[in-house]
């Protein structure tokens, strides 16, 4: 382990501690000292193409190892990842920005230095307004301090933090009798006992409860917690997009997606008809409402989330939702039977039909028979996503989608930082060919490594979402031969898909071969839609006319 005798070694030292053993980013001089400090040390420095796909491949890593980190250099790098910044905000997803910077000394009198934008502060400031806590280290007497600050806030509150390093502190020695006194986080016991005994009577009173849980079940860590729950008191999951694969979808206690007219429409009326709606790090937002056509009662909703509890229309202060769902484990709910029969659990085969163009409704019914429990699917936005939510995953968190925050081009940069915080699951990722020409270049840094993602390219040129709500020629993009790309990088296994019969050759065939990715470029009618999609239209159009 490196000695914690600089500025430099001491944040990686913490880094590898926290469980960060990637770190993700584009080389710049302000910050190639750095980079040469991660050569040296236990912690792997992967080199995408661009700083966009650094900053996805981050936040997807950090989502399975609850903390990621991307590496860039002064403005020209930092601002490229201002978008993956926000995204990871947006959503809860704890990423380290480390900038490198223009040295203390190099600032006197205020040169026109390479990369400066209006003042040495300018990129400084705009992080601080994308981040949960932010620092400069310009100050070797309080930098050991400052990271281990802005490491613990971004643990806590699962948001992303920036670090900026000016050059010349890389290497100066920190404050050597320095020693991080861990603060306790605990929920306030009064209001948390009040808040379990008020849930627990709402819980046992009711006919039909309901657990519905989200994202910051993922982010907390709580999937086992939750499971547990269900388990313990017979009462079934109910999950969000954001929220989708809390739980195992195959399992028994499980009611479906519930997200308005998007969703499965048995979790919606079972969710909806409840008497006691138990929302677990819910994000009330329009994707997981179906664009707000989702019907909740507050007056039957138990609502408790990192920043917020609120039964029945009042709220509980200081309480944190782990202590919350840790402690419903603990208390005296009633087992009761199951209430329901779901009859839209997946088809156990599927029988393509020879020469019969593909459909995104039949491509993902093959698909739902194709994932298996060493997969992970990460869906892009568009209906990759919208597609996706009909698929039955088999794992705890095992999708992933910026299904909040909603930018384009997460699915293939996120497909490396997810074979690098777990290299058991293999990727199955799903992508427009709008989102694939942003960052599908970074299946060159895939092939340099190595990783093996089946990747999926919905073809149906253009940006097929908008044309249903505006359609013009703005939603057209260039068509590409994506399967060629292979070709360009030298590595992969490439398909042409256009027919039932031609996409399950393809799977097959990318099922059996792991040494490299698999790249499909599945050919669909550019008016043709998911379900999903098919029925939020269907419900908008009602409210319309």
């Amino acid at each position: 382990m490196l000695m914690a005798d600089s500025i430099g070694t001491y944040l990686i030292k913490r880094l590898y501690e926290h469980g960060v053993h990637h770190i993700f980013g584009v080389p710049g001089d302000y910050v190639l000292g750095f980079d040469k400090l991660l050569e040296n040390s236990p912690i792997q420095f992967i080199n995408t193409c661009d700083e966009q796909g650094a900053g996805f491949a981050a936040d997807a890593y950090a989502r399975l190892r609850g903390l990621g980190a991307v590496c860039i250099t002064y403005c020209v790098g930092g601002f490229k990842v201002i978008n993956t910044t926000a995204q990871a905000y947006a959503e809860k997803s704890p990423v380290v920005i480390i900038s490198g910077a223009p040295g203390i000394n190099e600032r006197i009198q205020h040169p026109l230095l390479h990369h400066k934008v209006k003042d040495f502060n300018t990129q400084y400031k705009i992080f601080q307004e994308l981040t949960i806590a932010s620092t400069v280290l310009d100050d070797p007497n309080k930098a050991f301090e400052e990271i281990d600050r802005v490491l613990a806030t971004a643990l806590r509150y699962k948001r992303p933090v920036y670090i900026e390093i000016p050059r010349d502190m890389l290497n100066q020695p920190g404050n050597r009798d320095y020693q991080w006194i861990p603060q306790t986080d605990v929920s306030d016991p009064t209001s948390l006992a009040a808040a379990l005994e008020e849930t627990v009577k709402l819980i046992n009173a009711a006919h039909q409860p309901v657990i519905l849980a989200d994202v910051e079940i993922h982010r907390f860590g709580l999937q086992q917690a939750l499971l547990q729950l269900t388990e313990t008191t017979n009462i079934p999951v109910a999950d969000t997009i954001l929220g989708k694969s809390v739980i195992n979808e195959l399992h028994t206690n499980y009611l479906g997606l519930y997200a308005g007219a998007l969703g499965s429409e048995f979790a919606r009326q079972y969710v909806e008809s409840s008497d006691c709606v138990i929302m677990l790090g819910v994000f009330l937002m329009d994707l997981n409402l179906g664009m707000f056509t989702a019907h909740l009662d507050p007056n039957c909703a138990i609502y408790v989330m990192s920043e917020k509890t609120s039964i029945q229309c009042h709220e509980y202060q200081g309480i944190r939702l782990q202590d919350f769902v840790q402690g419903l484990l603990q208390t005296d709910i009633r087992f009761r039977e199951l209430s329901f029969s779901n009859s839209s659990k997946p088809a156990t085969s599927f029988s393509p039909i020879p020469d019969q163009l593909i459909t995104i409704k039949r491509l993902f019914e093959q698909l739902n028979i194709f994932i298996n429990k060493d997969m992970i699917v990460i869906a892009d936005i568009g209906d990759s996503l919208f597609g996706g939510l009909d698929l039955f995953v088999h794992g705890k968190t095992r999708f992933l989608s910026p299904a909040y925050y909603a930018s384009l081009g997460f699915a293939v940069p996120g497909a490396i930082g997810v074979q690098f915080a777990n290299p058991h699951i293999r990727p199955l990722v799903l992508v427009g060919d709008g989102a694939f020409q942003m960052t599908g270049v970074e299946l060159s840094t895939i092939a340099r490594y190595g990783l093996n993602p089946i990747v999926i390219v919905l073809n149906n040129g253009g940006y097929a979402t908008e044309r249903p709500l505006l359609d013009g020629k703005f939603n057209n993009i260039r068509l590409w031969q994506y399967s060629r790309i292979s070709e360009v990088v030298g590595a992969g296994r490439r398909f042409d898909v256009h027919t039932e019969s031609e996409l399950e050759a393809a799977l097959l065939e990318s099922r059996s071969h792991p040494e490299s990715f698999c790249i499909l470029d599945v050919h669909i009618g550019s008016d043709d839609m998911s379900p999903a999609l098919q029925r939020m239209t269907n419900e908008l159009a009602k409210k319309i006319h």
